[in-house]
């Protein structure tokens, strides 16, 4: 028998411990409403920007289905690498409407859909890659900014980011808007919102800003329910505001390798 060599078992403890935080944080959703109990487990994606495609077909022999990339540059060439049909590539990056040809190529879903013309090139993009190869559509999440909790935080004493968040992100009062633009282009699928909460401050307030933004979104788009949402630092306070999808990086493949 051939035993895993010691980077599959790091990454097979990690991805366990992980697991077992995402089965404690569902438990305590699902006993704190009636809403909840039956709330399906949430969508791992592992983030595995700047570790080698090596690292990929590891996590994907321990049972791991979705991966995500920051950079189109980083995750285009891994795909390419790993070509594993059965690995489903999220792209979670800030987005340039110059790189839509190529994430269609690879990703399942993107989930920074910030503004209309990324939006528009994704469109247009999907229309060339379907006529090539029939793919199905690109799943799309609208990502929102979340800072607009904190102002009314300052007055109980807690840190608050100093402007924007720099992390990109569709204004709450604009989703809907950009939404409609996203469910009527062909190839593409609405499938939720994402956002990241702003660092130095409880994550909390952002989640349930994005909980809110999508209960007004599923009003008007029901299929729209996937919430992607909760890092490695923070996926607790996510899943306990209704998070449907983590994208969790370092406590799974640890530090980041030295760049040469």
């Amino acid at each position: 028998m051939t035993l895993p060599d010691p980077r599959t078992t790091e990454l097979a403890q990690h991805l366990g411990a992980v697991r077992e935080r995402i089965e404690t944080a569902m438990a305590a959703r699902q006993a704190s409403t009636v809403a909840d109990a039956a709330a399906a487990p949430p969508t791992l994606i592992v983030v595995t920007k700047f570790h080698p495609a090596a690292d990929v077909l590891r996590l994907r022999s321990l049972g791991v289905a979705d991966v995500g990339e920051n950079r189109d540059q980083e995750a285009a060439a891994k795909a390419a690498e790993v070509a594993v049909t059965d690995l489903r590539w999220h792209f979670i990056g800030q987005l340039q409407s110059n790189k839509a040809k190529s994430v269609v190529g690879y990703a399942h879903s993107v989930h920074s859909i910030d503004r209309v013309s990324v939006a528009t090139a994704l469109g247009k993009a999907m229309a060339r890659q379907q006529e090539t190869d029939g793919r199905a559509d690109l799943q799309c999440f609208i990502q929102v900014e979340l800072t607009d909790p904190y102002a009314s935080l300052a007055a109980e004493g807690h840190d608050v980011p100093a402007g924007p968040s720099g992390r990109g992100g569709a204004s709450p009062s604009s989703v809907l808007q950009l939404a409609e633009h996203i469910a009527g282009t062909p190839g593409l699928m609405l499938a939720g919102v994402m956002g990241v909460a702003p660092l130095g401050v409880t994550p909390g307030p952002a989640f349930e800003l994005l909980a809110n933004v999508s209960a007004q979104l599923r009003s008007t788009h029901p299929g729209a329910t996937g919430i992607s949402a909760g890092m490695s630092h923070d996926l607790e306070a996510a899943l306990a505001a209704g998070a449907t999808h983590l994208r969790v990086g370092s406590d799974i493949l640890g530090p980041r390798p030295a760049v040469l």
